[in-house]
């Protein structure tokens, strides 16, 4: 296989890593949304998930009870957007009941497992790709999707994958 097919073999490959991840995103809020006592969530979450988060602290217990089980399923978590980048896909969206706009950032592995969750509330946020120097490229970073549920009154941040 020569140097173009391989590099055509990867472009083909990343559309279809970002849409197999955007479906597991999707799958997961299913579950989390639905009126089922039993959230379905095994195989879509790894045991071990690493969940950071990032906002005020009234909110800190927003995703990680419904992901437990602990807490019933919820309109909340009914993201109005979700992007895949790669590994990493984003959702976002807005609860009603507590006034708090959320961002999800979900890192999937290459079986398709839930690794990580980066959740950030009442916090704009802009997602930016960092390229890798090169002579013929720009150096600096490129702004690829920011939040949108959000007013004037709240921090941003940019979250580099």
């Amino acid at each position: 296989m020569g140097h173009n097919s391989l590099a055509n073999s990867k472009s083909q490959q990343q559309p279809c890593l970002e849409e197999r991840n955007t479906r597991v995103i999707t799958e997961l809020y299913k579950a989390l949304t639905s009126k089922e006592t039993e959230t379905p969530l095994n195989g879509l979450v790894a045991q071990d998930l690493e969940w950071w988060f990032h906002g005020p602290s009234c909110h800190r217990h927003h995703l990680v009870p419904r992901l437990t089980g602990s807490l019933p399923s919820s309109k909340a978590l009914v993201p109005e957007h979700v992007v895949g980048f790669g590994p990493v896909v984003i959702a976002e969206g807005f609860d009603d009941a507590n006034l708090a706009w959320w961002v999800h950032a979900w890192t999937i592995n290459a079986k398709g497992v839930i690794t990580q969750v980066k959740e950030y509330v009442n916090t704009s946020v802009t997602v930016t790709l960092l390229v890798v120097p090169n002579p013929s490229a720009s150096n600096k970073c490129q702004c690829i999707w920011q939040s949108t549920l959000r007013d004037e009154s709240v921090p941003g941040l940019i979250l580099a994958i």
